[in-house]
């Protein structure tokens, strides 16, 4: 069991290493973005414009979630449990604090029974492998879907992503995909360790030599998929145009009703005229913002001629100010906050 720990407190690093080299390559990317805009979905139907940035940029917040869980479990891989005995503690006068500092334990085991049996920390950082690898799958999701020729938002490079032996014209995501699935593989280890411990008694059993080989290939997973993603994405090509063209004007609808509620009318009522109008556009096979002003007031005479200023997705965007919204200066802000710790 000391040993096992010495080996974890040695891959916890080895992980922070390469979480942080994907984190740059979502930052850089986010910078790179600047005022390139996206739709964004909620149930993956298109919802509000937002900067492409801000996307990067939740995924960054994620990864460091779970680098933290990584850091957080630290202090309980750093127990010493060596000195408990089989199960009843140790006859010889042992210094388990000395023994504690000199292998790099911040502390020492309360309790031999508990000490020999305790793989907590092995389960606890599978599920942080767990969480991340389900950050990464939903990154590597919304890739595989954003590069299909129905969005067309990136394009691969051609050193991450293998053509058909069949279809000449494909060109497949195996990298985010072999990502994707690793997550499932992941959730298993979790889970084989979870059911093995729940029937075991108190203190040693040899089943417990079951904890290494998930923990293990847990670790070599991330290790294969971190840096091969963060490669990945530093070869990606954007393309804003297509973007762009996604985004159209009933995604403005909120910023209609928002419109009224500076107006005075009160939200419930401007939910409603909002959709009222996204109805009538609809109806004429037009766009919101060419209904003329005529169609509007009959809607609601609080509507005016400045109306159609709701309808530019960047005046959306950078109405969406607030700490963490997908406003231009808050974007900047997310990284530098990011550059500063």
């Amino acid at each position: 069991a000391t040993d096992f720990r010495l080996w974890m407190l040695q891959a916890i690093p080895e992980l922070h290493s390469a979480f942080l080299n994907l984190q740059s390559a979502l930052v850089e990317q986010a910078e790179l973005a600047g005022e390139t805009i996206m739709p964004g979905y909620t149930h993956l139907q298109r919802a509000q414009p937002i900067l492409l940035g801000h996307w990067w940029l939740s995924h960054y917040w994620a990864l460091k979630r779970d680098v933290e869980r990584f850091s957080d479990l630290t202090k309980r891989v750093s127990v010493l449990p060596l000195g408990s005995g089989a199960l009843a503690g140790a006859p010889f006068a042992l210094d388990r604090d000395a023994l504690a500092k000199s292998l790099g334990f911040v502390e020492i085991s309360q309790n031999s029974l508990d000490a020999v049996s305790d793989r907590d920390f092995a389960a606890e950082y599978l599920f942080v492998c767990s969480m991340a690898s389900v950050h990464l799958s939903k990154l590597a999701e919304q890739i595989v879907l954003y590069t299909t020729a129905e969005f067309g938002f990136f394009e691969l490079s051609d050193a991450f992503s293998t053509g058909s032996s069949l279809m000449p014209q494909k060109k497949n995501p195996d990298v985010f995909e072999l990502t994707r699935g690793k997550a499932g593989t992941m959730i298993g280890l979790l889970t084989g360790l979870l059911s093995t411990l729940k029937g075991l008694p108190s203190t040693y059993d040899k089943d417990l030599q079951e904890d290494k080989a998930p923990v293990f290939a847990a670790t070599d997973t991330l290790l294969s998929i971190l840096p091969v993603m963060a490669a990945a994405l530093w070869t990606i090509t954007v393309k804003p145009e297509r973007m762009r063209s996604a985004i159209d004007s009933t995604m403005m609808a909120t910023d209609l009703a928002d419109y009224l509620v500076e107006k005075g009318v009160p939200f419930r009522e401007a939910h409603s005229l909002a959709g009222k109008v996204v109805r009538a556009a609809g109806q004429g096979n037009v766009r919101m913002e060419e209904l003329p002003l005529e169609a509007y007031q009959a809607i609601s005479p609080v509507f005016e001629a400045d109306v159609v200023k709701v309808f530019d997705p960047l005046e959306s965007i950078n109405k969406r100010n607030t700490v963490g919204g997908t406003s231009l200066q808050s974007v900047k802000n997310q990284i530098k906050k990011i550059k500063g710790e």
